[in-house]
């Protein structure tokens, strides 16, 4: 389309000719940076954003032939675990369907370095599906040091308190949704208080994967382009709206009916707003900086006591 070249053309001048075109672009327009990337990253320069966005490719550049070293000279303790999930990542998408085929090959080689490089987290099954997103658009080297960005939080908290002992940060990530909802939608929040539902279970897998087991492809894409760039909010911004959508319909199920509802994979968010963008842009408004920043202080109070 025309809009979609028009785009395009802004995001190739903003890339420049290097990464370190790019960041001096961001550095000095860093609302411009965020409005573009909210309404969508193209998706023929996705693979160069996304490793930009999330601190990868600096960790690349800085550790020239480590994960080359990790991948094919270290041995891992979980290379059971990660073969056993090669066929459950993902298994409808065309690239990952083949057993031992060149998308679970990649899969493979970057969970094993992964869980070399940090043997206290190894590998957890969530971690194959934000590596499945990243693989999608760039090669395996990339890959890998983004997902360290995100799992060693170069740029934002980092995530890997979502898969190591205990899960930490899964645990605060639950309290502050359930803190979330029952202000933004309390009627609901009340109706899932009534039947015995807590966050752990439907929305764990939010988190842990980044919707990447909930939502349809073109609406993830859309949310990991927010998510590299502003981190773990959206994920709540977007569970929320998904309750505030969904909310008539889940008001009159009770507990069986509830849970299978609201762990359901979602097909079709367009019907309730005619358009994806709109969805977004209902998600992107609601306020929870300063929310989350109260409830994780919250959160700690009470472990400490």
């Amino acid at each position: 389309t025309e809009q979609g070249a028009r785009r395009l053309a802004k995001w190739r001048h903003m890339l420049g000719d290097c990464s370190s075109d790019f960041k001096s672009y961001w550095r000095h327009w860093p609302h411009k940076v965020k409005n573009r990337v909210r309404k969508g990253i193209p998706d023929e320069v996705r693979g160069l954003v996304w490793p930009l966005l999330s601190g990868g490719r600096d960790l690349m550049v800085q550790n020239p032939g480590v994960y080359e070293q990790l991948m094919l000279y270290e041995p891992s303790n979980s290379e059971m675990d990660i073969v056993r999930d090669l066929n459950r990542t993902f298994p409808g998408h065309i690239y990952y369907r083949q057993r031992h085929g060149p998308g679970q090959r990649s899969l493979y080689n970057v969970l094993k370095a992964y869980s070399v490089y940090d043997r206290d987290v190894g590998y957890v099954q969530g971690m194959g599906f934000l590596t499945g997103i990243l693989l999608l658009y760039m090669g395996e080297e990339d890959a890998f040091w983004t997902l360290v960005a995100l799992l060693k939080g170069a740029v934002h908290e980092p995530l890997e308190g979502l898969y190591s002992e205990g899960l930490p940060r899964l645990s605060k990530c639950l309290y502050q949704f359930q803190g979330l909802l029952a202000s933004e939608v309390p009627a609901l929040a009340e109706h899932l208080s009534e039947e015995a539902i807590v966050p752990t279970m439907y929305c764990s897998q939010w988190f842990i994967t980044v919707f990447a087991t909930t939502l349809p492809f073109s609406c993830l894409l859309r949310i990991w382009d927010i998510f590299l760039l502003e981190g773990m909010k959206i994920v709540f911004r977007v569970g929320l709206e998904l309750m505030r959508c969904e909310k008539e319909a889940l008001m009159p199920l009770r507990f069986e009916k509830l849970v299978q509802a609201l762990s359901s994979k979602r097909r079709d968010l367009a019907k309730y707003y005619g358009s994806l963008d709109a969805f977004l842009q209902r998600a992107l408004r609601i306020p929870v900086t300063s929310r989350l920043q109260k409830l994780s202080e919250e959160y700690d109070q009470h472990r400490e006591e």
